[in-house]
């Protein structure tokens, strides 16, 4: 609709990946460069991992795109595969006959075509994209494909595509045989303030735009604030506020232009310190899923497509931008003193000390501070009205953000358990489907801030 207003050729922000539209900036160059030598110098298992919508599909299609011609890539993009199918897929991308094969038949079939593929002077590399949402099972699987080799040379290169929680996966004991496997892993990282904007008009000039920079400086402070670097979101923003500046036929994208944008696809905010200044409106009646009550906004975890596919999700630290969804009142019958949340915090410390490694938690919430003090009380009721606060738990967090509380729910000996929970719990806390940490997974991030 407005591609002849600003003298495009086509739209500049699709969130489909298109390669023409590939950004060098924010490391994601780099990165590319680097995941070229590892295959083409035969590293073995190769690991790359970022946020939701921070580009990972993009990066692992220019990879396809710049093997060398000896080099052929075959995918998994159906990440719920069980470990009796995966070998199968396999076969099927290498074009093999695997009819009336059984599975290790099928395993040898494998094998036998890349000793040829080798012999030839030829590599394979197996990309996976979604990785965090495989079974387990199907990942142990894909290790023993790493096993197939000569005295020199692997006959396979995997590359691992993931979100954050594929390393809390990775982390768990049975999968230490694929993690020390793993030679090279690498974080495709939001884009930085300074890369916004060269970001922006990269992909309004690659959609054939020749005119000056047309987004204003507070509208970029915007769209960094409520975007925090990640693609997908900034693409979102950008494309609806080019159609609010097409209907006022203007060619500056002014702040109002990325205050209709974020009205319009209704995007939860979820900067550091984003001046409230910028909005005439309330974000309460936006029906964002954010409550802002004692200096607090809460947001739930949007797992992908692919990561609902599969029963649960091992979640590493995440921000993301909730979907459209009904306004669902807070119940705030119930008193709670701040006390109660010191409390909570003590025993989450405890908890943390003590409890086994390998026992799984319910990831519900993350709060963040938004300047008017830790308080996060009407949450807190809600918490204890529905569920009880003896089984929550509660820890600062600061990865992401200055401040931060993370709320989880339950201690499970196994996954089962934690799914059996998690049927039960109201509809307001399964919407999004669960999310499950490991105790370890929680003390490894922890100690990662600590670190900083």
């Amino acid at each position: 609709m407005y591609l002849d207003h600003f003298g495009l050729r086509q739209p500049p922000f699709k969130i489909t990946p298109n390669t023409k539209f590939f950004f060098i900036g924010g490391n994601r160059g780099a990165i590319l460069e680097a995941l070229l030598y590892a295959i083409i110098h035969g590293e073995g298992i190769v690991k790359v991992t970022g946020e939701i919508g921070s580009g990972k599909t993009m990066l692992c299609r220019m990879l396809a795109n710049h093997l060398p011609e000896n080099v052929e890539a075959i995918y998994i993009i159906n990440p719920s595969l069980n470990r009796d199918d995966v070998f199968y897929v396999i076969a099927n991308e290498l074009r093999l006959t695997t009819q009336g094969k059984k599975t290790h038949e099928t395993l040898h079939l494998i094998q036998d075509y890349l000793i040829k593929r080798h012999a030839a002077g030829k590599q394979v590399v197996l990309l996976i994209e979604e990785a965090q949402a495989m079974p387990l099972d199907t990942l142990e699987e894909i290790r023993l494909l790493s096993n197939l080799e000569t005295e020199q040379h692997k006959l396979l290169q995997i590359v691992l595509f993931g979100q954050l929680n594929l390393d809390d996966n990775l982390s768990l004991p049975r999968m230490r045989q694929l993690k020390e496997r793993i030679t090279h892993s690498f974080t495709v990282p939001p884009l930085t303030k300074a890369d916004i904007p060269k970001y922006l008009m990269f992909r309004m000039r690659a959609a054939g735009y020749h005119g000056p920079d047309i987004f204003n400086k507070d509208a970029l402070k915007l769209i960094t604030a409520a975007s925090q670097g990640i693609i997908r979101r900034i693409n979102v923003l950008a494309d609806k506020a080019l159609l609010a500046a097409f209907s006022e036929n203007t060619h500056n994208i002014l702040p109002r232009h990325i205050k209709a944008a974020i009205t319009d696809n209704e995007l939860a905010i979820i900067a550091k310190k984003l001046p409230l200044k910028y909005f005439g409106f309330t974000l309460a009646l936006l029906g964002l899923g954010i409550f802002l009550g004692s200096g607090w906004q809460y947001l739930t975890h949007l797992p992908s497509k692919a990561a609902t596919a599969t029963a649960a999700i091992h979640a590493e630290p995440v921000l993301t931008v909730q979907p459209p969804t009904k306004k669902i009142p807070l119940p705030i019958t119930v008193a709670t003193t701040p006390n109660q949340l010191q409390a909570r915090l003590a025993a989450t410390q405890s908890w943390l000390a003590e409890e086994n490694g390998a026992n799984f938690t319910l990831q519900l919430i993350l709060l963040t501070d938004t300047g008017t003090g830790a308080r996060a009380g009407d949450f807190l009721r809600k918490l204890d009205k529905e569920l009880g606060l003896r089984q929550i738990y509660i820890y600062h967090t600061s990865i992401t953000a200055d401040n931060q509380l993370r709320i989880t729910y339950g201690n499970f000996p196994s996954e089962e358990q934690a799914l059996a929970a998690f049927a039960t719990m109201p509809a307001f806390y399964q919407r999004n489907g669960p999310v499950l940490r490991t105790v370890q997974g929680i003390r490894n991030e922890i100690a990662k801030q600590q670190e900083l």
